[in-house]
């Protein structure tokens, strides 16, 4: 099994300081690190042994926001849930940081504890296992170690000083109810994938810090294997040298993926968590980063009110998912939604949301499979406003544009690079769209992960572009970029300004404006553009579902 392995020697010993004023960090920490360190006994402990003799003194953040991934090195704590709390420790000569999660019973030896409580545990078995869900099995066994152990010298019961017996409480819950050594990795929000590639350590794909070595690692390939079956075991689809290939859906909505053993995998096992992200990234969280700006979101507004078709494209990691999620708070609040998806990872703000998944055929799944193709057709007689696809990969396709045929909106998520490769792979196999077919497809959000001096690599917007339509005689599609990123300034142009195909033929006539009058339309998207400025700069409008409620509150007053 994996083994913590901190870039330092830390002893199982509490520091025996009561953190009073005589405290030796007291003359060195910073005032906010200090205060943490009174209400945790834990990291002063921890503290207590980090060489900052030889790394520094840590800085402190409460919270942690973009701006910290441009220091220029990093030795910080900051604080995730549980309790808990994780230092990024600098990593001078290696080419990652070290990224140290601090638990309760990292300082205290449980050694001879354990096994004499887990032998008091069995008479417990029966209720723990009666436990049908995680909380309930927590509940259980917390409640089994407060009767089978005392920090007083209590007849019958197993003795424990109060660190020990939070350490006990926490350790005993990670391992027998979380998900062992990666439970603290998924209380960390800030954390988007954690992948291991066989022997060696645990890589984790940070927010702000991106790329980063967590001071988890598998020693032998024996204990990568131990693993992944403890994990398919864990969440109840076991890995097998037959089933060697495992996808699931952890509780928390994390996405993992498991691959086991030399066959399948040269260097042997490994495996993938996609961290559920929580509340969606809204659409001014991705203006705050850069990704678009206010002109941008206007125009998508009003390509999704009007029931467009979309797709946002773009290679894997370009952050396409995100970007979808974000701007589903621009359809309409009444419409009927349907998505379908492989895997769990659409957020629709929507109340009258159906959200569809595909199933695989198992041991544990007596019937038949049911797979995209099967999921679009019954969405069809759904009578939706609007179809999300978590993303077109094969025949799917065909039924999706019959879908915006029939005058269904759809949105999905597809990998490309630009147009000229969507229309390939849309043409191509395994999905053959006829190309009479495709400019049925209205609008092409392309996104892409990005280089930008002085910001290192960021997603970005790269372009957003309407299908004007198909010429069978030159076998050409005629294509219209509207918006457009500039790498030069890290900004975004609008060639489509007084120019835009959908704006003017399609969007201005749906909003009841004359033809000779659709140039009315530039103005509308400018004052929609000041609007959710407003709404951002002003009234401090972020979270996803807030934006969602204003916007809807917006259309009740006939405001936008």
């Amino acid at each position: 099994m994996a083994i913590l392995q901190l870039p330092f020697p830390l002893e199982k010993k509490i520091s025996g300081c009561d953190h009073g004023p005589r405290c030796p960090l007291r003359s060195i920490l910073p005032k906010s690190l200090m205060e943490q360190c009174e209400n945790s006994a834990m990291l002063a402990d921890y503290l207590h042994q980090v060489p900052m003799d030889e790394i520094g003194v840590p800085d402190y953040y409460a919270k942690l926001t973009r701006d910290q991934q441009y220091l220029e090195r990093r030795n910080l704590i900051y604080p995730v849930r549980g309790g808990l709390y994780v230092h990024i420790y600098p990593n001078d000569k290696g080419e990652r940081d070290t990224y140290v999660p601090i638990e309760p019973h990292m300082t205290v030896d449980l050694s001879a504890l354990i096994p004499p409580v887990e032998t008091k545990l069995l008479d417990f078995v029966e209720e723990i296992g009666a436990a049908e869900t995680d909380e309930e099995k927590e509940t259980a066994l917390l409640k089994a170690i407060d009767v089978s152990v005392s920090t007083t010298n209590a007849p019958n019961k197993i003795h424990a000083t109060p660190r020990e017996l939070d350490a006990l409480r926490y350790v005993m819950v990670r391992d027998k109810v979380g998900f062992n050594l990666l439970a603290p990795l998924l209380q960390d929000n800030t954390i988007e994938d954690i992948s291991t590639s066989g022997v060696g350590p645990i890589f984790l794909e940070h927010k702000i810090f991106k790329s980063v070595q967590a001071a988890i690692t598998f020693e032998t390939e024996e204990d990568v294997d131990q693993f992944v079956i403890w994990m398919g075991e864990w969440i109840k689809r076991p890995v097998t040298v037959r089933n060697p290939i495992v996808d699931a859906v952890l509780p928390d909505g994390s996405r993992i993926n498991i691959v086991y053993g030399t066959d399948v995998s040269k260097r042997g096992s490994n495996f993938t968590i996609r961290k559920f992200a929580g509340i969606p990234t809204s659409v001014m969280e991705l203006i705050d980063y850069g990704t678009m700006d206010y002109l941008m979101a206007s125009y998508l507004s009003f390509v999704l009110e009007e029931g467009m078709n979309m797709f946002v494209v773009g290679a894997t990691a370009s952050g396409k998912t995100t970007t979808m999620n974000a701007i589903t708070t621009f359809i309409l609040p009444d419409k009927k939604i349907v998505s379908i998806e492989d895997t769990p990872e659409l957020q629709v703000p929507h109340k009258n949301w159906i959200r569809e998944t595909t199933r695989g055929s198992s041991k544990e799944n007596t019937g038949s499979e049911v797979g995209m193709f099967d999921l679009l057709k019954a969405a069809l007689r759904q009578r939706p406003d609007r179809i999300i696809v978590g993303e077109i990969r094969g025949e799917e396709g065909a039924i999706a544009f019959q879908a915006m045929q029939t005058g269904h909106g759809v949105m999905s998520t597809f990998h490309a690079s630009n147009v000229e490769r969507l229309v390939q792979r849309l043409s191509g196999d395994p999905i053959n769209i006829p190309k009479t077919y495709i400019d049925n497809l209205e609008s092409v959000l392309i996104q892409a992960a990005v280089k930008v001096p002085g910001k290192g690599t960021v997603r970005r917007v790269t372009s957003i572009n309407e299908i004007v339509g198909y010429d069978p005689t030159s076998e050409s599609f005629s294509f219209i970029e509207a918006f457009r990123w500039n790498p030069a300034t890290d900004t975004f142009d609008f060639p489509g300004f007084m120019n835009s195909y959908l704006l003017e033929e399609k969007i201005a006539l749906k909003r009841g404006i004359p033809p000779f009058k659709r140039k009315i339309i530039y103005t509308e998207l400018k004052r929609r553009a000041k609007i959710l400025q407003r709404l951002h700069t002003q009234r401090k409008l972020k979270n996803f579902y807030e934006v969602f409620e204003v916007l809807a509150e917006a259309h009740r007053q006939k405001l936008l």
